[in-house]
C-alpha cells in the first residue's frame, strides 16, 4: 500500500499550483485507484485518501463534483468527510445522489440538511432506505406535502407519535396522504382512529377494503364518528336554537341591523349570522347555513348585496365560514371585486327569485339563476 499513499501524498503537495481541469483530473484519478482497492485499505488509509479528495472538492467545478457524488453515492465504504461535503452541496445533481444512497451519513448530517437545505434535498432524504424519527420529524413539519407523502410512502422510515400527529394533520383534505398513512402498518391504532375521522369517506372504504383482517375495527371506528357526528349535529342544534332567541330578541326590540351583522362576524359568531341573514333574508336558516357552506361564494355575496352588508361585513362572514370549513380564502380578492360590481337592487331581485320559487329543496343562490 507504500505506492498508492506516495500518490496520494504528492498529489496532495501538487494541489494548490494546478488548474482547474489539472484538479478534476485528479480527482477522478485518485476516485478510481480508491475503488479498484478499496477493499484492500485500511480505515487509516481511507482517511488519508478523504482528507486529499476534501481539499480537491472544494477546488472543482460543480460538473465534476456531480459525477464523483454519483460514482461514491453506492458505495458502503466512500470517505465520510466527503461525502457530507457532497451531500451538503447547494446544488441539488450533487447532493441528491448522496442523500438518497449514502451510507456513510450520520443522522446529524441528514438532520442538519433537512434543516437547512431546500425543498428538493428534502425530498431525496425522504427516500432514503432508511430515515430514524429525528430526521422524519423535520420531513413531515418542513417539507412541502411532496416530501411529506414521499417521506410517508417510506416503508423504511420510522416516526415518532409527534411525527404521525403532523402527519395526520397534513392528511386533512389530501386523499392520497390519508391513505398513504392509514395502510402504515406502523401507525399506533389511536392515530388509525384519529386518522379515520378526518379521512373522507373514499379513504376509509379503501382502508376497510385493503385492512380486510381489522374491516370489523375500522367498522367500529366508523360507527363512533357517525356517533360524534350526531351529537355534534345535537350540540349545533342547540347552540342555533340558543342564537335565534337572541336574534329574535333584537330583532323585536328594532335592534337588528347590518351593524349588528357586523358585530356578529368579527366576534365569530357563527350561529347567529345565519339566524340574522335568515330573517332579514327571510328565507330558512338551513339555506343560509347551505348558502354559507357552498364552497362557491357568489351566493354568499347576493344574499349580503341585498340585505345591505357591507363588503367588510361580507369579507368577515366569509373568512370565518373559511375557518369553520377549512377553506382557503386566496381568491377573497377577486370576491371583493365581485361584490361591488354587483347592484343592490340586481341582488335584491336574484333574492325574491328564489325566495319566492316553489321548490322541494332550497337551492343556493347564484347571481346566475
Amino acid at each position: 500500500m507504500g505506492a498508492p499513499l506516495a500518490l496520494i501524498h504528492e498529489l496532495d503537495t501538487s494541489i494548490a499550483r494546478s488548474s482547474r481541469s489539472r484538479r478534476a483530473a485528479m480527482v477522478r484519478h485518485l476516485t478510481d485507484l480508491f475503488l479498484v482497492s478499496i477493499d484492500q485499505y485500511s480505515s487509516d488509509e481511507i482517511a488519508v485518501i478523504d482528507d486529499v479528495l476534501l481539499r480537491l472538492v472544494a477546488t472543482i467545478e460543480e460538473s465534476a463534483r456531480a459525477l464523483l457524488a454519483i460514482r461514491l453515492s453506492p458505495v458502503a465504504k466512500a470517505p465520510p468527510k466527503v461525502m457530507r461535503m457532497l451531500a451538503c452541496d447547494d446544488a441539488i445533481d450533487i447532493a441528491s445522489p448522496v442523500l438518497i444512497q449514502s451510507e456513510q451519513l450520520d443522522t446529524a448530517t441528514l438532520v442538519e440538511c433537512a434543516r437547512t437545505k431546500s425543498q428538493e434535498h428534502m425530498l431525496a432524504i425522504s427516500r432514503r432506505k432508511k430515515l430514524p424519527e429525528a430526521v422524519t420529524d423535520i420531513l413531515v413539519s418542513r417539507g412541502d406535502q411532496q416530501v411529506a407523502l414521499s417521506t410517508a410512502s417510506n416503508a423504511g422510515a420510522r416516526f415518532s407519535p409527534n411525527g404521525f400527529g403532523l402527519l395526520i394533520d397534513r392528511a386533512r383534505g389530501d386523499d392520497q396522504l390519508s391513505h398513504c398513512v392509514g395502510t402504515r402498518p406502523d401507525l399506533p391504532p389511536h392515530l388509525f382512529t384519529q386518522l379515520l375521522e378526518i379521512a373522507s369517506d373514499t379513504v376509509r372504504a379503501a382502508l376497510q377494503a385493503e385492512k380486510r383482517h381489522a374491516s370489523d375495527a375500522i367498522g367500529r371506528v366508523i360507527d363512533n364518528i357517525a356517533s360524534h357526528i350526531e351529537a355534534r349535529a345535537v350540540t349545533q342544534s342547540q347552540a342555533f336554537a340558543a342564537a335565534q332567541v337572541l336574534v329574535d330578541s333584537l330583532n323585536t326590540a328594532g335592534q337588528l341591523t347590518t351593524a349588528k351583522v357586523k358585530d356578529f362576524a368579527h366576534r365569530g359568531r357563527f350561529e347567529e349570522i345565519v339566524a340574522a341573514l335568515s330573517l332579514m333574508t327571510k328565507m330558512p336558516a338551513e339555506a343560509i347555513e347551505q348558502t354559507v357552506h357552498d364552497t362557491q361564494v357568489e351566493p354568499l355575496l347576493v344574499m349580503a348585496k341585498a340585505v345591505g352588508l357591507s363588503w367588510d361585513t361580507t369579507k368577515a362572514i366569509i373568512t370565518l365560514a373559511a375557518q369553520r370549513y377549512q377553506r382557503s380564502t386566496t381568491d377573497i380578492d377577486r370576491c371583493m371585486a365581485a361584490f361591488e360590481r354587483l347592484k343592490e337592487p340586481i341582488a335584491q331581485q336574484i333574492l325574491n327569485f328564489h325566495r319566492t320559487r316553489p321548490t322541494r329543496r332550497q337551492r343556493p343562490i347564484s347571481a346566475s339563476a
